[in-house]
């Protein structure tokens, strides 16, 4: 529901001490351009892998620096990534790029629910419409907790102190990912009762798994970015139909009428080495070869290890073979239709204790989308996360277990029929933030720093916090992959050898 699941490298001709494979024959390929581009051939060539929020952020700001950008998607165009839905207050950049394109399609701030499978046990207003309390007090008190008492809420107080506490340093970051985000909370004296009700519930929904499963130092991330950095964080809108038709393939097609070159069905194999310099000056893709003076990897973890094992290259380094070590968690998006219109008090609902491994969220698609606002009966879309043990089973398996959950929920479920019915499976699709994960993540950038490799390597966005502990907001990396590699430009780094280029600086999202 919150998570990216685009993981960004970004290489500018880097030099490492690979070693050089024979050079293997390849198409030489360079898409054609939607228009003509002024001094193009002078300008730097970039090409970009993936066309998520990651990919499409990354090639607008290129784009509007001047760049040659080349964009490629495994797929037939870009996709709406999982937990990127709902769009929260700090996510400025992608309000900004959207604002850019014209496009209104968003509803105001919503409210939503927290539910047990007892009922409704929490109601959350829209914060920036009550008076600011200093943090956590705003948290604690705004919402309505319709069963947990108040001393309960009040034991999450001293988790303040580890909030501050995590600087986002290297030394914090190996301080709290070793331990696990139950252990966090219970360190700091939060009551079996709140973690149960409330942090759980929350965490498996934010962070995809158990909190059992799930590393303290991204909890810390999450907590401070979406709820105790600013009160109204929390708010968030819904875009008014298919993110991808709304606002994705809109904003790709502005971009190609700019000169971006987008290639669909391009899954990378491997990297070319120059046989001089022993830089990187190409991707591989199959039996095509693009070639670059940069390159900017926005996939998700998966994707990653799938060009590992695929690419020599990356697997001459034992810093890349530990990529292999992180992990990814299943989810599953079940879209209903019923017979008859059924109340729903909160377009956005969070729930839990349906099943003791999964939570899951449920947005009513008549409260959110236009194309549904008018329909006689309810449309309602659902997302089980950690959902690996209901990945093998039938649709129709799946769909009994969904209206069982609602029906848990909202009474009225048990006697609505399911009318039409549209299961996706996303096996592997979002990245798993367990105890370790930091470790495996900063070891190829520890590697390139060693080596004054040209590559900045930018992991997995953690609400607010990269891996590589620097500061950022979240989808800020279009534009500060735009400045890493525009400062190489101007420094000769895209044509020669030269320092690692990264981004050290805190920006505001």
């Amino acid at each position: 529901m919150w998570a990216s699941g685009s993981t960004v490298f970004t290489a500018a001709r880097f030099l490492a001490p690979f070693p050089r494979p024979r050079h293997r024959t390849r198409a030489d390929v360079s898409a054609p351009s939607s228009g003509p581009a002024p001094h193009a051939d002078s300008r730097k060539k970039v090409v970009v892998v993936g066309a998520g929020w990651a990919g499409l952020a990354s090639a607008h700001h290129l784009c509007k620096q001047g760049f040659d950008v080349t964009l490629l998607e495994s797929g037939s165009g870009p996709a709406e990534e999982i937990g990127i839905r709902g769009f929260w207050r700090p996510y400025r950049n992608i309000l900004s790029a959207i604002d850019e394109l014209g496009i209104q399609c968003f509803t105001n701030w919503m409210r939503s629910a927290l539910y047990s499978s007892k009922g409704m046990e929490v109601k959350f207003p829209v914060f920036q419409d009550l008076p600011r309390l200093p943090t956590p007090f705003g948290a604690l008190l705004y919402p309505e907790f319709l069963n947990l008492p108040l001393v309960d809420r009040l034991t999450s107080v001293p988790l303040i102190s580890a909030v501050v506490d995590f600087d986002n340093t290297d030394t914090a970051w190996r301080r709290y990912d070793t331990m696990t985000s139950r252990e966090l909370l219970k360190q700091f004296g939060c009551s079996e009762r709140l973690f149960r009700e409330v942090f759980e519930p929350f965490l498996h929904v934010g962070l995809f798994a158990p909190a059992e499963q799930c590393s303290a130092a991204a909890t810390l991330g999450m907590l401070y970015y979406y709820i105790l950095s600013h009160q109204q964080n929390f708010d968030v809108a819904w875009c008014r139909g298919a993110v991808k038709e709304k606002i994705l393939l809109p904003w790709l097609e502005s971009m190609r009428l700019n000169g971006l070159k987008f290639w669909e069905n391009k899954r990378v194999t491997d990297f070319i080495i120059n046989e001089d310099t022993g830089c990187i000056s190409g991707l591989v893709c199959g039996q095509e070869l693009y070639k670059a003076d940069a390159f900017v990897l926005a996939v998700g973890i998966s994707t990653v290890q799938s060009t590992i094992l695929s690419s020599p290259v990356l697997q001459s380094r034992q810093e890349f073979l530990s990529v292999l070590n992180l992990a990814a968690i299943d989810v599953i998006s079940v879209k209903l239709w019923f017979d008859r219109k059924v109340k729903v008090p909160n377009a956005v609902n969070i729930c839990f204790g349906s099943d003791d491994s999964i939570s899951w969220t449920f947005c009513d698609l008549n409260s959110i989308y236009d194309e549904y606002q008018d329909e006689p009966a309810t449309v309602l879309e659902a997302e089980i996360y950690y959902a690996n043990q209901l990945l093998p089973l039938k649709d129709e398996q799946i769909v009994k277990k969904v209206v069982a959950y609602l029906s848990g929920c909202v009474e009225e479920f048990k006697e609505a029929i399911v009318m039409q019915q549209n299961v996706v499976r996303h096996a592997k699709s979002v990245t798993h933030f367990f105890p370790g994960a930091y470790q495996l993540c900063s070891a190829v950038l520890r590697f390139l720093q060693a080596h004054a490799a040209r590559l900045d390597y930018v992991s997995k966005l953690v609400y607010g916090w990269r891996l590589d502990s620097h500061p950022t907001r979240i989808m800020v990396e279009g534009e500060s992959i735009c400045d890493r590699i525009r400062s190489c430009k101007q420094s000769g780094g895209l044509s020669r050898g030269g320092r690692i280029c990264q981004d050290n600086s805190s920006r505001g999202g």
